[in-house]
């Protein structure tokens, strides 16, 4: 969608950011719910894995080109001028242990953007990457970092026990979410804990969730299907039965054959009352400020999956929204408090992997394997 003619973004000040009650302490409690998951898949596999989106779908490299004359709102941090840089893509779905799909659970998309020059945000110096780390819906789970770190409690409880029990309520949970979708709802919740629709992935828009800053001002990010070919998969079905890894099956399908673009769409903070920084649950309002496309993203032909890829970017990198220019730092207390937990988990699977997880300068060596 192009720039509307009125829009009067907000300009950040730090007076929009307010430390949650105790912030310290619930970053410490949800720093060590995520290390307790990661214990627990890695003492039952004796491999180290994310804590949260376990499991990879594809794992992708391409070109993400900013647009020309963007008006000025539009044309801050990485997109202020026109360029082009390389992108790794990661797609995932949302639990901390590998599951069969048929527990369908939400999908994430990471974008890795390579070779970006700028000012970085605490803990980035000295890298040249912005990572944007995306879900398939508009609104984070909970509302603050606090009910975030409840949250993460429940969803330990969970890791790792009875996978066939889990198999059989994602599927009740799937026909709960149809009943509820037929009157016109959503459930988030349903969604989250295995009632997904068992659709393929590469259809799906996704949504930072939560704010970032957008140069002198604050806003979310979305990244939408554009190209024929990847429009025609919205809703569509993939067929997951007996099938474990079904939906890396429909993605390296899809890309032995053709490429696909989207857009980098931006939407930019006009009214803190119903656009709030300090609150991930609330879906800020198109009609006050629409998503607006900033740059395209093109993917051509190629192998989605390997062993080699999966060494490579899955043990090798990771997507982290701390990764980033000053000019598009994290908000709100739920991007705050993850700023540790991504450290931590960084380290956690480097000492345990031996390997060493490292931002690229280039993509030029992961286009041949």
């Amino acid at each position: 969608m192009s720039a509307p003619a009125e829009i009067h973004p907000i300009p950040y000040s730090p007076a929009v950011e307010v430390p949650e009650e105790k912030e310290v302490e619930t970053t410490f409690d949800l720093k060590d719910t995520m290390h307790s998951i990661s214990v627990k898949t890695y003492e039952d596999s004796g491999h180290a894995i994310r804590s949260v989106h376990a499991k990879t779908h594809g794992l992708l490299v391409g070109e993400l080109s900013v647009l020309e004359g963007l008006p000025p709102a539009y044309a801050q941090g990485l997109f202020a001028v026109p360029g082009s840089y390389p992108v790794v893509l990661r797609l995932s779905t949302t639990p901390g242990d590998i599951l069969s799909d048929d527990v369908s659970t939400p999908r994430g998309m990471a974008l890795k953007v390579v070779g970006v020059p700028g000012e970085r945000v605490d803990g980035s110096e000295g890298d040249a990457t912005q990572d944007f780390v995306l879900v398939n819906g508009p609104v984070f789970t909970a509302p603050t970092a606090r009910k975030f770190a409840g949250n993460a409690k429940l969803l330990a409880s969970t890791t790792d026990k009875a996978p066939n029990l889990k198999r059989l309520f994602s599927a009740v949970a799937r026909g709960a979410e149809k009943a509820v979708e037929a009157v016109g709802g959503e459930s988030a919740t349903l969604k989250s804990l295995g009632g997904h629709p068992e659709t393929n992935p590469l259809g799906e828009t996704y949504f930072s969730q939560v704010p970032i800053l957008y140069g002198d001002y604050m806003a979310k990010v979305s990244v939408a299907p554009v190209s024929p070919s990847l429009t025609a998969l919205k809703d569509a079905p993939v067929d997951l039965k007996d099938k474990p890894d079904g939906l890396r099956d429909a993605v390296v399908d899809y890309f032995a054959a053709q490429g696909g673009e989207w857009e980098l769409r931006i939407q930019l903070c006009t009214d803190l009352e119903k656009m709030p920084i300090e609150d991930a649950s609330v879906e800020w309002p198109q009609e006050l400020s629409p998503y607006v496309a900033v740059a395209r993203l093109r993917l051509e032909p190629q192998q989605a999956w390997s062993e080699e890829r999966a060494r490579r970017i899955d043990e090798g990198m990771q997507f982290n929204p701390w990764h980033a220019l000053a000019a598009h730092r994290p908000l709100g207390s739920v991007m705050r408090v993850r700023k540790d937990v991504y450290a931590m988990s960084k380290r956690f699977r480097a000492e345990r992997n031996g390997v060493e997880i490292s931002e690229p300068r280039d993509l030029d060596d992961l286009r041949s394997v």
